[in-house]
């Protein structure tokens, strides 16, 4: 099975990035699933049994411990025959997960539904960064904020295995300055001034830009990214080289503004630093996966 050979699966294990209150979130998870009664898990009880989980379309593994974290809350263990970063094809045997049959299926949704779409965030980032590759783009592929309130540790965590890079996790992480902050301020030169006083040396300044002009007065101001906004493939192109012969290789350029699959690879040039999109997390189809009970009598 291929695996994930750039960013972070590169050169380490993922799942060593996550804080410990990702064990707290499975813990909310399990309790809104099942605030009162377990009305199924009665009828089953608490036989040790055995449950199969089945990749059923293709795809790249991620969310692993998320997963494990579920049933290790519910006193199941998880035997993985797939390591994560994997892409494997249906039907595939992934996993084993043995405990008291009740708790196998109390946890088994909500295992699921976390497994299918970081894999999906997954599958999808490790496409659309070798469609990159093979047209010759050797920067970064990042995605973007806009996630899913309450789950965005999940698919900044897909991004990662996918081989692609999270971009910034929050308003505290980086200083973006979009049209609105811009409109809001007197200036971009203002408006770079301000936040570099107030994120200090320790937090970069991103700037989006609708043109060439504009950018310049980002650059010049102080900031360290300037980002290309909605901008033509031959306006990028045009406008990267310009920027990239006059402050030269310190400053970030990146490109974002609607970018796809279908529409990315014109876009490619050695002067783009990043190119952002929120297309491979944002209404990402989800990888497939079941989990089945393995009937009395029989091994999985």
């Amino acid at each position: 099975m291929a695996s994930i050979k750039e960013g972070a699966p590169a050169h380490g294990t993922v799942a060593h990035l996550l804080p410990q209150t990702y064990k707290r979130m499975v813990t909310e998870w399990l309790e809104e699933d099942t605030p009162s009664f377990d009305y199924g898990g009665f009828v089953v009880g608490d036989d040790e049994a055995e449950a199969k989980l089945l990749g059923k379309s293709k795809g790249v593994v991620a969310g692993v411990p998320f997963f494990d974290e579920v049933f290790r809350q519910l006193d199941c263990t998880v035997e993985w025959h797939v390591k994560e970063g994997e892409s494997f094809e249906p039907i595939t045997h992934c996993a084993t997960v043995r405990g008291p049959v009740r708790k196998l299926l109390l946890g088994e949704r909500v295992a699921l539904n976390t497994l299918s779409r970081c894999s999906g965030i997954a599958t999808k980032s490790a496409h659309l960064l070798a469609l990159l590759r093979k047209a010759g783009y050797p920067n970064t592929l990042a995605g973007t904020r806009k996630t899913t309130p309450g789950f965005r540790l999940v698919e900044k965590y897909g991004m990662l295995v996918g081989g692609c890079d999270p971009h910034r996790h929050d308003l505290s992480t980086m200083t973006m300055l979009k049209d609105n902050h811009i409109w809001a301020s007197s200036s971009i030169t203002s408006a770079v001034h301000a936040a570099k006083s107030a994120g200090g040396f320790a937090i970069k300044v991103e700037v989006e830009c609708q043109n060439v002009d504009e950018a310049n007065e980002a650059a010049e101001a102080g900031a360290d990214v300037v980002m290309l906004d909605n901008f033509t493939p031959e306006g990028v192109r045009e406008a990267a080289r310009t920027l990239k012969e006059r402050w030269g290789k310190g400053l970030i350029v990146e490109v974002s503004g609607g970018l796809t699959e279908k529409n990315v690879t014109p876009f490619v040039c050695e002067d783009i630093d990043v190119i952002s999109t929120s297309s491979i997390h944002q209404g990402v189809k989800h990888v497939d996966f079941s989990l089945k009970v393995v009937p009395k009598g029989k091994k999985a």
